[in-house]
């Protein structure tokens, strides 16, 4: 018999450093007024030169992994959520499962974005209901502020750095974890939200950096309808797989990306505001972080009771999106 998938334990981690609305005041033409009412955001926390992302993760996962009261070397699965890693080879899934000591552990890096960590939760779900996997590691990381142009006010206001990590179980119980996930992507909007250098196509030539091929680009009208469209379908879909109506959840968690954007994808769900949980006016744009340290701090918060229905959506460069419906 196939067993569910369930989070056991979360942790979340970022760095010290933060950047206010008044610190971009001071280094591009922007205001606290133009920031707060285009994407919500007030701070956003910022790495420091030497700190890498993997670090991070591991500090997250740790916390994790103690609150699932499980030891590291019993971990046998380890998906770590990146846009930014530490390095091309190996992927920061092997760096992190190492500094862990979780040594049995197959561990890879997904690349989907903002979706990343969904990505893997839906991973991670697959190999614990085929019985591959018994205890499973889905980890979002960035350090997202190393690739904004801070001359560019409609990219560099919006990015933060940060982890978030979760702990996933085989359990018996039908009617609890994971029950239904869906991921998506559609390469047609590659160029909405993208960051063309660094690769084999242009490179790392003076000319490249010089440009600023490795910094973020962004269409952000054009990406605000389709992320508020794709997010709302694919949240109905779960919700529609597991025999669920939107009335019934307790906990909306969507992607951090801008606040306009989680109150239209609200109102499409026709969900109660009061369920739906925003951090981004104190974290900004995390991407594959910002569901997973969303989530830690509402458990943390008490927000997350035994039997609620908790729905997950994300939406990200690619373009990908996902969407996760869990049983507390």
């Amino acid at each position: 018999m196939a067993k569910n998938a369930r989070i056991i334990g979360t942790g979340r981690s970022y760095p010290e450093g933060i950047l206010t609305n008044a610190d971009l005041e001071r280094m591009v033409e922007t205001s606290d007024e133009w920031i707060t009412q285009r994407v919500g955001i007030k701070q956003r926390h910022k790495a420091a030169e030497g700190e890498y992302t993997s670090q991070f993760a591991v500090a997250a996962s740790r916390q994790a992994i103690e609150r699932a009261k499980i030891d590291p070397a019993e971990i046998d699965l380890v998906i770590c959520a990146t846009v930014t890693p530490d390095q091309i080879l190996p992927s920061t899934g092997c760096l992190i499962q190492t500094e862990l000591g979780a040594h049995k552990a197959a561990a890879f890096d997904v690349v989907a974005a903002c979706s990343g960590f969904l990505y893997g939760l839906t991973l991670a779900n697959q190999m614990i209901r085929g019985g591959q996997s018994r205890y499973a590691l889905v980890i979002g990381a960035e350090i997202l502020t190393r690739y904004v142009d801070y001359t560019d006010r409609s990219t560099c206001v919006i990015f933060g750095d940060g982890a978030g990590a979760a702990v996933l179980a085989a359990d018996d119980d039908a009617e609890r974890g994971i029950l239904a996930t869906r991921i998506r992507s559609d390469g047609r909007y590659a160029e909405q939200l993208f960051a063309p250098g660094g690769g084999t196509r242009l490179g790392h030539s003076a000319e490249s950096l010089a440009a600023g091929d490795y910094y973020f680009k962004m269409r952000g009208n054009e990406l605000f309808k389709v992320a508020v469209r794709s997010m709302a379908e694919v949240s109905r879909e779960v919700l529609e797989e597991a025999g669920c109506r939107a009335e019934d959840v307790k906990l909306f968690i969507p992607h951090q990306a801008n606040q306009r954007i989680t109150d239209s994808v609200a109102d499409k769900l026709k969900v109660d505001p009061s369920i739906v949980y925003s951090n981004i006016a104190y974290h900004g744009n995390t991407s594959s972080a910002s569901i997973p340290i969303a989530l830690d701090e509402c458990i943390e918060a008490g927000r997350v009771a035994e039997g609620d229905l908790v729905l997950l959506a994300s939406f990200g460069g690619g373009v990908t999106w996902g969407g996760v419906l869990l049983r507390w």
